[in-house]
């Protein structure tokens, strides 16, 4: 009888530490702490911190880690009652400070908030604007004595000298014209918030135009009492009319605006605008509807005249991203990265864009270029040299001679400035810490170690995420990671979960800290794992190819195999499978359970998926598909939502009624055809919420109902 209670309580302490992790988990109280709103001042020895409570920005030595003075206090300024900072800029001669308050969601990266003029010498807060209408994306210019700012959908300029405030557009209306920020697409699949950029000297300010009045509406209801709303917004899908973007430029003395000469229409992007180093002279990367052609232009702002300086084409799409590490010298030669040769690494060009040299090379990547010496020809780097599942931080010389920064199994990135590295890491085991190094190299101190968020992750002594290649049937090896419970009966054959991804260019299996359902489900009694298929990222551009133009296909049947090979191993129970994943992931995961059939997954949980690419946006899908118009086998191979009367096994679908990216449309189309064929399944509706699903109270809902599927079915 003894016995018998202390196993019972055992049992409710487990529970109830598994519970409260999960709790923490999707409260977000498990999240590292990072160096808010960081910024390195001019004197390279201090930098500025947003403190905690949002009230204060707050200068630190470098060296020591010392504060030396409180910069801005909100709560003592004359001027204005204010109850916490979201964000903030200095103007180059750290005079005055732009910062901005509450902010109001657009989509998943823009907002709408109201910003402020700090100036530090009188202690003294200005609204941006008189109007009391709340503003985007405002920024000073270089000369620090103005501000240019979008509102409904225009682009605005405030003299700070002189207190006034003048329109420089004025033909914005929603749904048709946008100066300046981002339509949706551009927003979510470029990863834009501002379109507008400042020239050197001040005089010259030049944006992207959106004439949206061509792109097809979409709509979804908002779900309120005592009637519904409908919320109506421009949604280009695959195939069809995107944006027609123009590039134009505002002569601040004159008063005039010129439209560039660099193309426009609703075939092509303008993702990266930078200026170089010449106070008339753009650069500016133009990609073709299908993302196959990359052209880098210098344009000049004055005259409106453009030429191509970069030109790459590629039978599948180029990754633009590799332009926004672009870095110009005085000179005006520059460095960027591109795959040329199949790999991601670190070109120097001249100044007509002639390639100088490249100054990485091998069967790994450059992740990010996080700063060019062009007087020394140091570049400072992230690479996965050491391994694909993880990142490091590195410099390379002029000589080609590549040094690690750090030695930490983990992923690592930084901050690089002139005099100091500021470098972030973690891995499986450890939330991030961030080490102050000299330019050298050499350490200087501990910035921050989340040691309070160690010792709470301590307590509850997670199981280890173990990583391993996984080789298929047919010798293709893939990254993986295995979570099992943290203790196992031997001879017991444990039920698996199968978490996944899987869309192009991602990567999950990386050794770093990132709390998540796995170690509750490991808690709870299940082996975890999770495999990148062929398709994802990291592992240069042939592997990250092999799904172009078929999406799913390879993806799924990696999964397929990658189940085979996990449950053939002695502890898992291979007629115990679930897969899981969120929106591409659900996709995966409904493809799985069509394809793999219940011999394979006994059960899926599919979270926001897409069900059709004919149904999601333009960018991202013709990236990896080209347009239906010239892709239409493909296209119809990768839809399911008419293969829906094939998918075996027991299925949960959760969708958000409000998700702006993958429309609840998908979910119910393929709803309708599982109704059709009789089959039986369980769906979970999350009313106004978005693609993320997100809010705590949520979250725990939703991850619950994971765990009862889970028990009911495995």
């Amino acid at each position: 009888m003894i016995i018998l209670t202390a196993v019972i309580a055992m049992s409710a302490s487990a529970q109830s530490i598994s519970e409260r992790y999960l709790q923490s988990f999707t409260s977000g109280t498990l999240k590292a702490r990072q160096m808010d709103e960081f910024h390195a001042m001019a004197d390279g020895e201090t930098y500025t911190m947003l403190s905690a409570d949002g009230k204060r920005i707050e200068m630190y030595s470098f060296k020591t880690g010392e504060k030396v003075r409180c910069v801005l206090n909100i709560d003592s300024v004359k001027g204005v009652k204010l109850t916490g900072i979201c964000g903030y800029e200095f103007d180059t001669k750290e005079e005055k400070i732009l910062f901005h308050t509450a902010t109001t969601p657009i989509y998943r990266r823009t907002f709408t908030t109201h910003y402020y003029v700090y100036r530090i010498a009188r202690n003294e807060v200005e609204p941006l604007s008189e109007n009391e209408d709340a503003q985007q994306m405002a920024h000073f210019s270089p000369s620090g004595r103005m501000v240019a700012f979008a509102r409904d959908n225009n682009i605005y300029i405030k003299k700070l000298d002189y207190g006034t405030e003048i329109a420089i557009t004025k033909d914005g209306k929603r749904n048709q014209i946008i100066n300046g920020t981002p339509d949706w697409v551009y927003e979510e699949e470029f990863g834009l918030t501002c379109c507008f950029v400042w020239s050197n000297d001040s005089k010259l300010l030049t944006w992207v135009k959106f004439d949206e009045s061509e792109v097809q509406e979409f709509a979804f209801d908002r779900y309120t009492y005592p009637y519904d709303q409908s919320y109506t917004y421009k949604y280009p899908k695959s195939g069809d009319n995107n944006s027609s973007v123009s590039v134009w430029t505002y002569d601040v003395e004159n008063r005039t605006t010129k439209k560039m000469e660099c193309g426009e229409g609703n075939e092509i992007y303008f993702p990266i605008m930078k200026w170089t180093s010449d106070n008339d002279i753009l650069a500016i990367v133009r990609l073709n509807r299908n993302q196959t052609e990359l052209e880098l232009m210098q344009v000049n702002a004055r005259s409106g005249v453009a030429k191509t300086l970069v030109r790459e084409t590629e039978k599948e799409s180029i990754d633009y991203d590799n332009y926004n590490s672009l870095t110009f010298a005085e000179d005006n030669s520059f460095v960027a990265l591109s795959e040329r040769d199949g790999w991601k690494h670190i070109y120097l060009y001249d100044q007509y864009g002639a390639i100088v040299k490249q100054m990485t090379k091998g069967e790994w990547e450059v992740m990010n270029l996080y700063r060019y010496d062009a007087k020394n020809g140091i570049c400072y780097f992230q690479a996965n040299m050491e391994k694909s599942t993880e990142k490091h931080v590195y410099c390379v010389d002029k000589k080609g001679k590549i040094q690690c920064i750090d030695k930490s199994a983990g992923v690592h990135s930084a901050i690089v400035t002139e005099k100091y590295i500021v470098e972030n890491y973690s891995n499986t085991e450890t939330p991030n810490v961030f080490t102050l190094y000299d330019a050298k190299g050499r350490k200087v101190r501990t910035i921050l170690d989340n040691s309070e968020i160690r010792k709470t992750i301590g307590e509850y002594n997670l199981p280890k995420k173990e990583f391993f290649t996984l080789t298929t049937a047919e010798g293709v090896a893939l990254n993986a990671w295995i979570v099992k419970p943290a203790t196992m009966e031997k001879g017991k054959k444990y039920p698996l979960v199968m978490v996944q991804y899987s869309g192009p260019g991602s990567q999950e299996v990386q050794n770093r800290y990132k709390p998540d359902w796995e170690s509750y489900l490991a808690m709870e009694g299940y082996v975890v794992a999770c495999v990148d298929p062929r398709g994802t990222g990291a592992r240069g551009r042939t592997f990250r190819n092999e799904s172009y133009g078929h999406l799913g296909e390879i993806e799924t049947h990696d999964q397929i195999e990658a189940a085979k090979v996990l449950g053939n191993i002695d502890f898992i129970d291979r007629k115990r499978i679930c897969i899981w994943g969120w929106s591409y992931g659900g996709f995966m995961t409904l493809r799985c359970m069509i394809e793999g059939g219940e011999d394979i997954f006994k059960a899926g949980i599919a979270i926001a998926p897409v069900t059709d690419w004919r149904l999601y946006d333009s960018s991202y899908t013709e990236r990896f598909m080209q347009t239906p118009q010239l892709n239409d086998v493909g296209y119809a191979k990768s839809e399911i939502i008419t293969k829906a009367a094939q998918l075996k096994g027991k299925l949960l679908l959760c969708h958000g009624t409000a998700d702006d990216n993958v429309h609840i449309q998908h979910s119910m189309l393929f709803v309708e055809n599982m109704v059709k064929a009789g089959i039986d399944f369980e769906m979970q509706i999350y009313p106004n919420k978005n693609h993320s699903i997100l809010g705590a109270e949520t979250r725990l809902h939703l991850y619950r109902r994971f765990n009862k599927f889970l028990k009911d079915n495995l």
